[in-house]
């Protein structure tokens, strides 16, 4: 890891209000790489040094602080991603998400707009989730077995 980097997630956690860890940067910085919503399993998965309880309280930590998002795909994995937001107390990151039936990996598709939802009176809306399911582009051109 680049000194470039450390400094980078340093100042996301700072300026998140939440105290810069090893952990919590490692956990920030997968995230980060991966440019997709990631299950906590994936996370462990890539984090073998980091204990499950710690990457759990520390993605609480992260959603409390709305530094990420959680992302509900269906599949009965909570997925989490970094939120790109521009309103420190609540989540405005929204775009489309798209599911793959075949992998199961989750993409973030940013540039798509998500179309606003007219709610009757008396509903306030806190967070969209627009998901979309089908076959992400490699997963398409294989061959089912």
């Amino acid at each position: 890891m680049s000194r470039e980097q450390m400094l980078n997630e340093d100042k996301l956690l700072q300026n998140a209000g939440i105290k810069p860890t090893a952990a919590r940067e490692l956990i920030l910085r997968t995230l980060a790489e991966n440019h997709r919503p990631l299950s906590m399993g994936e996370i462990a998965d890539t984090l073998e040094t980091v204990d499950v309880s710690v990457i759990s309280r520390s993605l609480a930590l992260f959603r409390e602080h709305h530094l990420i998002h959680v992302i509900e795909d269906g599949s009965d994995s909570t997925r989490y991603e970094l939120c790109h937001h521009t309103d420190e107390q609540r989540d405005d990151d929204v775009h489309v998400h798209f599911h793959c039936e075949k992998c199961g990996k989750t993409y973030c598709l940013e540039n798509l707009p998500v179309p606003a939802v007219p709610l009757p009176d008396g509903f306030e809306a806190g967070f969209v989730n627009y998901m979309i399911k089908g076959l992400c582009p490699d997963c398409s051109h294989k061959p089912s077995k």
